[in-house]
């Protein structure tokens, strides 16, 4: 009888372990010019089987941020973007006040950094989640039943941020510019979504709810065989909000309506999206949903940088859940308090997955 984790021959363990302590990343299986993919990338026939780009011209809606300070154009923005988090639990922003040379620049330097030779990236291969600097590829390889088709530059920007020297050159300068531009617009569009809820602008960063972020910059390559493959498998976010700057090469879809809708890169656009966190502080309003990438089929690699925005101070309790101010008895909780440590084991324990922290918590009602 074979050996967990054989199938006839087959030791997926070693071959998964091999790979990684190659440290070539799938950017470097595809420079090598391999024209079939290693058999532990191949995806089961159920996530294959709906693999395609949507037929659904609806893209995710666009908010302009331009006057939002303006009272008359405050409220409006505040309701586009509400029922934007309400509906899609996912939006892009136009006008947000980051000069589309700093959004090129850090696409460019994050790039730059995965085309280095694998001699120069491995200094920085590990597999430490959760601080400091890690390169790999796919951060659950040992905990995903199977591997995505895309390698990652892991970056911990606070409340301990990464020491700037340990920040490979290549990225770095841009790397902490961009953690500072995209915090701005967080903040911003924390705001509006707080006043969304009937809160206080500033009741989202009162409670810290961007002080701990994590930048990761993602490189989707070249796949030989992208229809049995994915680029990172369907999920949801955990944190507050996440920050995403693409380049133009598309594979981001969104679950809406049970469909699945591919998202066009806007130049100049920066998509925003709803994380588990702020769906059950909400008390549901919000909507975390699903999303995945395609594996790339273009011969450009596909780069997308994204900052997670979580809070970094837990309540003297220890316990987190729906805020107090949303509830009333016509709105009760739908959701129980979770600790700190149950957020982090949910997420640290497996591979990427659907929701399941927010099932986990939800109150039966009925």
């Amino acid at each position: 009888m074979a050996a967990a984790g054989t199938v006839a021959g087959y030791d997926r363990m070693k071959e998964v372990k091999e790979f990684d302590e190659s440290k070539m990343g799938v950017k470097g299986l595809s420079d090598s010019g391999i024209t079939t993919i290693p058999k532990f990338f191949v995806h089961p026939p159920e996530t294959l089987s709906g693999l395609k780009s949507s037929l659904t011209s609806t893209g995710i809606p666009v908010i302009d941020l331009s006057n939002m300070e303006s009272d008359s154009n405050r409220a409006k923005i505040v309701e586009q973007i509400r029922d934007a988090a309400k509906t899609w639990g996912f939006f892009q922003v136009i006008n947000h006040g980051v000069p589309v040379s700093a959004l090129d620049e850090t696409i460019a330097a994050i790039k730059a950094f995965h085309e280095q030779p694998t001699e120069e990236k491995s200094k920085y291969y590990v597999r430490e989640e959760g601080r400091g600097v890690m390169y790999a590829s796919n951060n659950d390889l040992y905990r995903a039943k199977a591997a995505c088709w895309h390698d990652s530059l892991q970056v911990w920007m606070s409340p301990e941020p990464a020491p700037a020297e340990d920040i490979p050159a290549a990225c770095r300068r841009e790397v902490v510019e961009w953690d500072r531009h995209a915090t701005e617009v967080a903040e911003s569009v924390m705001g509006l979504l707080s006043e969304g809820l009937g809160l206080e602008a500033g009741k989202f960063k009162e409670l810290s709810f961007s002080g701990a972020r994590a930048l990761v910059g993602h490189c989707y390559p070249y796949c030989p065989q992208p229809d049995l493959t994915v680029g990172i498998t369907s999920h949801t976010d955990p944190g507050v909000v996440t920050v995403l700057l693409q380049n133009q090469v598309q594979g981001l879809q969104v679950k809406h309506g049970g469909e699945w809708v591919d998202v066009k890169p806007l130049e100049g656009g920066l998509i925003i999206n709803v994380g588990d966190f702020l769906q059950i502080v909400s008390n549901g309003e919000y909507k975390s949903v699903e999303h995945r990438v395609l594996a790339n089929s273009n011969p450009e690699p596909r780069i997308s940088i994204v900052i997670f925005f979580n809070l970094c101070k837990w309540k003297g309790s220890g316990y987190y859940g729906p805020l107090p101010e949303l509830l009333t008895p016509e709105k009760p909780a739908i959701y129980r308090d979770f600790t700190m440590q149950e957020f982090n084991e949910n997420f640290y324990s497996k591979g990427l997955d659907s929701k399941s922290l927010v099932d986990k918590i939800k109150l039966n009602l009925s």
